[in-house]
């Protein structure tokens, strides 16, 4: 059989896969099958019969499965983003029309004249009504529909007006869809081909409108820019009735959108964008007058609209395509109409509204940077003057005082503009000390243009100490600018370097504050060669100084003696503010460019040599506490090689600090002891210290005695343990020790808890001591837990935390209740000290999770004895903070071994909330006022806890029995209160939260902070009406009370509406059942 022949049998709804088959060959580039050539050698009867059997195919195909059947062929939950399996059926019929689509494809070109192709066209039909049926996964068959229609267009033939124009939409869409280069721009002759679009029918031009409007949101700016200029193009181009068409359809659509579109809208900005390209042509013939003809009928009512947003968007249209105008009109009417918008200009000053104002001063400044010649003298100054005078000083709206700051650069751009403004300026000089930071960001931004476009002299508008000033108290983001503004003052990088240190006398001498600031973000400016430059010109200055001043000149100086400069006419040692200054600056400087001198070794050897070379003689000569601090910091820059006999000198330094001191007294030694890798020695001195004033225990007795502590400084050395220990990089220099330099402070800090003990117990101990030993107990814990985390591999160190929870629970918890005969107040609140202490750290270790299963469990029975002691209600906010802690740890624990063990857990932490609540009620109903504080307190970590349990609370019967009993727990707060009242008169319905009693008003604030958690606590709340648990009329009530509360947030309306329903049911069996047995009746 031929495959003419073969070709055309399998064209039949019983032969698809044949047909199918013949497809696939075809389009296997490797087979010899080119169905193009069969087409065309088939007679012209044959030809007509294959167009027929191919509409007889399609028809019956999708009769078969129609296309309203396609979505649901995807099998699967369409909301799920899995893959879905496609149906059979459906990937046959997709698989047909591929292949008639294919066929129809190689028919166009195969039609001669004579050829009656009616059949064809069918066929061409029927794909064109499928086409956008399809699933978006047939892309490719979309595509070769889309070549099919395209192919009938060019070849002109019947129904080329129908099947072209679906064609023609699907090119217009992929040209302005842009979708795969929305941040490229469109080449040339596509702007020429869509403006030409705009001609071609007037009808089409509200479609080509309404799909570049449908994808502006995507555009990117240079792509808006481009729509702008077809617009333009093809308003040019265009004559009647296109031109009416494109001016009413388009630009002034455009208008009313620039109008009336939010700001926030990612359409205004580039609608604004089409229309500033259109403002920018007024040069053109033609666009003053479409301008003030379209504008006219809404511009004009926008800018008296009541809406503050329109008539600003409104007020940003009129100034920029101010004046509004039509060049036809005569010159008085000109002058006239020009002299009514400048009035609305100075009445849009004076809006109301903030946004309104703001927007006017953008567009004052505009008009004033593009009109200055032609507008006359008086309004210029009048609109300075009410700009600067006022606006800039408008105290109501820092958005007003910024606006006009930051659009003084755009009159400023216009060079007429300078000497008028150079007299105005100055009036604002203040608003460098304006509250509002942008506002001071604006200004000092303004005053760097006034320097870029040599407006005026910028130290005139606001001085130097002005400048100096407001550099040494403002935040980075001003003090930068004002370090850019000045720089070129005081750091002259053209001129010499013996300048540049003189400029920075200069500044010390001014405002040294603001001259260890400027030189914070020097680097930023300029090379860090040049900053290293400054750093040893300074240190010749210092050296100068010391040269002059010394009676015999050391040797190191005076072999490097160098050339000096006129401060040495004017510097002293003696002058140690300035002397402290210059060395602050000289660290400040280096810490700068540390970076880039670590990548240039040779600088750096250099750098490093020349100042290791003199800091001897420094600290030899600045023996000031204030020149001291910053030769050690610059000390700690040095390597340890460099400085060897400068290490003793620390430590001696460490040793003399007195107890109490403040950090920044002993920060920079032990910071320069950790650079050096000699934390060694402090850590010694930390142990020797806490040894020599340790306790004693002597056989005979139970007292704890002392070593004379004379000498040593215990609280100091706690001090510089908890120094080292809160800064991450000191920390890690602290426990990069071997373990057995660590193990002696360890064991020094865990025998304090002695002293604890026996304050505790025989009160023999100052107040003092037992400070230092609560401390120690506090240091001691922390430090195990970082030793923990550096040494993973054993249970030791959480063993000691163990140990400690133990030694709490035997001998701390015991004190814990009422003073009395037996416990003094002092003992009480030692006792309590101890143990939040304690928890807290076991939450944190918790918390970071270090501790196995067993830990926690440990905590959970700590936390359980806490809370059954006496006083221990005072640890409820930690003991929450606890739960929550050890509640997200379990909930992490996936694995199967870990399940029963995760389930243990969350029962302990169920009961353990449970009575929680209880001991909460349980303090309201003994001390009203101090139950109020302690649910106030709780209220923060109840919060956290009910966040943590809630993300398990639908897959964990456990977890659900804690929102059962928060459930329970308002409830029975609310009844009581009810049944304390004798009359039904006095039941009042609560308007906020705060008039439920304290517990509940506790409880039901936590939960209502998240709205997962008022969903949980709302199902269970329903859980428990439809479940008819609530058998009395009061707790009834009180549910009601809580839906009240809750339905004040204006959300779970669905949740409440439910639960709502169930306990109006319940009401009515319970009033029939009441009504039926009048003992029933509550009271």
């Amino acid at each position: 059989m031929s495959k003419r022949k073969e070709f055309l049998d399998s064209v039949h709804p019983d032969k698809v896969q044949d047909f199918l088959n013949l497809i696939k060959l075809h389009k296997d580039g490797s087979e010899p099958l080119d169905l193009a050539e069969v087409v065309q050698e088939l007679q012209s009867n044959q030809r007509v019969e294959l167009w027929g059997k191919l509409s007889a195919l399609l028809q019956h195909t999708l009769q078969a499965y129609p296309p309203e059947r396609w979505i649901t062929g995807l099998d699967g939950d369409s909301g799920d983003e899995m893959e879905v399996e496609v149906s059979e059926e459906l990937k046959l019929t997709m698989a047909v029309l591929d292949a008639a689509a294919v066929v129809c494809t190689v028919s166009v070109d195969a039609i001669q004249d004579g050829d009656t192709y009616t059949a064809l066209l069918d066929c061409a039909h029927i794909l064109n009504s499928v086409e956008s049926c399809l699933p978006l996964s047939e892309v490719p068959l979309q595509q070769a529909v889309h070549w099919l229609l395209e192919c009938w267009w060019k070849r002109g033939l019947q129904g080329k007006e129908e099947l072209g124009w679906t064609a023609f939409v699907v090119c217009l869409e992929n040209t302005v869809t842009l979708k795969q280069s929305v941040k490229t721009v469109l080449p040339p002759l596509g702007k020429r081909f869509l403006a030409f679009l705009f001609g071609w029918d007037v009808n089409f031009i509200s479609m080509i409108h309404g799909t570049i409007k449908n994808q502006l949101p995507y555009f990117s700016k240079a792509v808006a820019a481009d729509v702008a200029e077809i617009y333009f193009r093809a308003w040019k181009k265009a004559s009647s009735p296109f031109l009416e068409e494109i001016e009413s359809t388009c630009i002034q659509d455009f208008m009313q959108h620039a109008l009336l579109v939010h700001k926030n809208s990612p359409v205004h900005p580039k609608v604004r964008q089409i229309l500033t390209y259109f403002h920018k042509q007024k040069f053109r013939q033609g666009i003053d007058e479409m301008l003030h003809r379209l504008y006219r009928p809404i511009l004009w009512k926008g800018l008296k609209a009541a809406n503050a947003e329109v008539r600003a968007n409104a007020t940003l249209l009129f100034t920029e395509a101010f004046p509004v105008h039509d060049p036809g009109m005569s010159s008085e009417n000109v002058d006239e109409l020009v002299q009514k918008q400048l009035d609305t200009l100075f009445a849009l000053l004076e809006d109301p509204r903030p946004l309104v104002r703001s927007s006017a001063v953008l567009g004052a400044c505009s008009i004033l940077s593009r009109c200055w010649e032609l507008l006359p003298s008086t309004v210029i100054t009048d609109l300075l003057k009410k700009l600067l005078l006022q606006l800039a000083n408008d105290t109501s709206s820092p958005d007003s005082r910024c606006a006009v700051f930051m659009c003084m650069s755009m009159i400023l751009d216009n060079s007429m503009s300078h000497p008028l403004m150079e007299k105005l300026l100055p009036t604002v000089k203040t608003s460098l000390h304006d509250t509002s930071e942008k506002v001071r960001v604006a200004f000092v931004d303004m005053l760097l243009k006034i320097k870029a476009v040599r407006a005026a002299k910028f130290w005139k508008v606001c001085s130097v100490e002005h400048l100096l000033a407001r550099l040494e108290l403002d935040s980075p983001s001003v003090s930068k600018r004002i370090v850019n503004l000045l720089f070129n003052s005081f750091f002259p990088v053209s001129q010499s370097e013996e300048i540049w240190c003189e400029r920075c006398v200069t500044m010390i001498q001014m405002n040294p504050g603001a001259a260890r600031k400027f030189y914070l973000y020097a680097y930023m400016y300029t090379a860090p060669a040049n900053i290293v430059k400054l750093m040893l010109t300074i240190r010749k200055c210092l050296n100068a100084c010391i040269q002059r001043t010394s009676d015999s000149a050391d040797e190191t100086i005076s072999s490097n003696k160098e050339n000096t400069s006129v401060l040495e006419d004017v510097l002293s040692v003696k002058d140690t503010a300035v002397m402290a200054s210059l060395l602050e600056i000289v660290v400040i400087l280096w810490k700068s460019v540390q970076k880039s001198l670590e990548h240039n070794q040779e600088a750096l050897q250099y750098t490093t040599a020349k100042f290791a070379s003199v800091l001897p003689e420094y600290l030899r000569v600045f023996q000031e506490e204030r020149c001291t601090a910053p030769l050690i910091r610059l000390a700690s820059l040095l390597p340890a090689a460099a400085v060897p006999a400068l290490r003793s000198k620390v430590m001696a330094q460490l040793k003399r600090v007195s107890a109490g001191s403040a950090v920044a007294v002993y920060n920079q030694p032990i910071d320069c002891v950790c650079s050096w890798g000699q934390i060694g020695y402090v850590l010694e001195l930390i142990v020797d210290w806490l040894t020599e004033a340790a306790p004693v225990n002597q056989s005979d007795s139970r007292r704890v005695q002392f070593n004379d502590p004379s000498e040593a400084k215990p609280d100091l050395g706690l001090d510089y343990l908890d120094y080292l220990l809160t800064r991450p990089w000191t920390r890690e220099s602290l426990l990069s020790l071997p373990l057995d330099q660590l193990t002696p402070l360890h064991r020094a800090l865990g025998a304090w808890m002695a002293v604890l003990y026996s304050s505790l117990s025989e009160c023999v101990v100052s107040a003092a001591v037992t400070e230092t030993a609560l401390r120690a107990f506090s240091l001691h814990s922390r430090l195990t837990i970082h030793l923990q985390h550096r040494y993973p591999e054993g249970r030791e160190f959480l063993g000691s935390l163990e140990f400690s929870m133990k030694w709490v629970e035997k001998r701390v918890l015991p004190f814990l209740v009422s003073p009395g005969e037996e416990v003094s107040e002092q003992q009480l609140n030692l006792s309590k000290q101890i143990v939040e202490s304690c928890l807290t750290v076991c939450r944190d270790a918790v918390q970071v999770a270090l501790g196995d299963a067993n830990f926690n469990d440990n905590v959970l029975q700590f936390g359980s004895h806490i809370l059954l002691s006496e006083k221990g209600y005072w640890c409820t906010p930690l003991l929450l903070s606890v739960l929550a802690e050890v509640a997200q740890g379990s909930f992490s624990q996936t694995t199967e071994d870990q399940e029963e063990q995760q389930s243990i857990t969350l029962r302990i932490i169920t009961n353990i909330f449970q009575k929680v609540l209880e001991v909460m009620a349980h303090r309201l109903r003994k001390d009203k006022e101090e139950g109020q504080e302690l649910c106030c307190l709780s209220q923060d970590a109840l919060h956290e806890f009910l966040l943590v349990t809630q993300l398990a609370s639908e897959s964990s019967e456990v977890v659900s029995g804690i929102f059962s009993s928060l459930c329970a727990a308002v409830i029975i707060d609310i009844s009581r209160t009810l049944q304390k009242m004798s009359h039904p008169e006095e039941v009042m319905t609560p308007e906020t939260v705060a008039d439920l009693p304290p517990l509940s008003c506790t409880l039901i604030t936590a939960i209502l902070k998240s709205p997962a958690v008022t969903r949980c606590f709302l199902s269970e709340t329903g859980s428990s009406v439809e479940s008819e648990a609530i058998d009395s009329i009061v707790g009834l009530a009180a549910i009601t009370h809580i839906l009240t509360v809750v339905r004040k947030t204006e959300k779970f309306k669905q949740d409440l509406k439910s639960i709502a329903v169930s306990v109006h049911k319940q009401i009515l069996q319970h009033c029939g059942i009441t009504a039926e047995d009048p003992a029933h009746t509550p009271r």
